[in-house]
């Protein structure tokens, strides 16, 4: 049996990773491979519902740290219920945001304490690290306008200074760790996209 695979897509709202985790998930799926789509916070029926409390515009007065418990919960329901045993089945995992959103947004665009945040993000994790992160990168007031065209939920009402803040984060990010982080060009067309991605996944598919 193939060893599951555990894919994260990151990247400051507006990068496009939505519609690139659709892409991927039948990019993968040609591969003859099991995937299981998912995002964060969301995924299961608890954490959904905490997603909800996380990104309605009308909870404005959540303080920065219960927004960080409440992401690290709803990661933790989903990490135990779904994630780990569709891994211990052998499938690719392909997951829009796990704990280095929390990193890039609570710790970079927050500014709550970084090693507070890692620490919270080993618990929320469950100790579950991605073998492969895809950070999509884009200028941050393009992405900034195409999140906010439809109205802003209680995240991206925060401003373009604040997704600016957020991509900083993710860029040390990838200078720290880049065996597991690797940053993507989100612009130019989504199947080029898509093919960037692909080509820094290659090594992940060994049976």
């Amino acid at each position: 049996m193939a060893r599951g695979v555990f894919i994260t897509l990151e990247g400051a709202d507006g990068c496009g990773k939505s519609t690139q985790a659709s892409l991927l998930e039948a990019a993968i799926s040609a591969k003859g491979r099991e995937v299981v789509r998912l995002r964060e916070p969301g995924g299961t029926a608890i954490s959904e519902k905490i997603r909800g409390l996380l990104l309605d515009p009308a909870n404005a007065e959540m303080v920065p740290e219960c927004e960080l418990l409440l992401y690290e919960a709803s990661r933790a329901q989903l990490t135990r219920q779904v994630i780990e045993p569709a891994l211990a089945r052998g499938a690719a995992v392909l997951c829009d945001r796990y704990y280095d959103s929390t990193y890039a947004y609570q710790a970079g665009g927050r500014g709550l304490d970084e090693t507070l945040v890692r620490q919270f993000n080993v618990l929320g994790s469950c100790g579950r690290v991605p073998d492969r992160t895809i950070v999509l990168d884009l200028d941050p007031a393009l992405g900034y306008a195409r999140a906010t065209a439809g109205g802003a939920d209680r995240m991206e009402a925060e401003g373009l200074a604040f997704q600016e803040r957020v991509r900083n984060a993710y860029l040390r990010l990838a200078a720290e760790e880049p065996a597991r982080v690797r940053v993507v060009d989100a612009s130019g067309e989504k199947n080029e996209v898509t093919a960037r991605i692909m080509a820094a996944l290659e090594d992940l598919w060994v049976s």
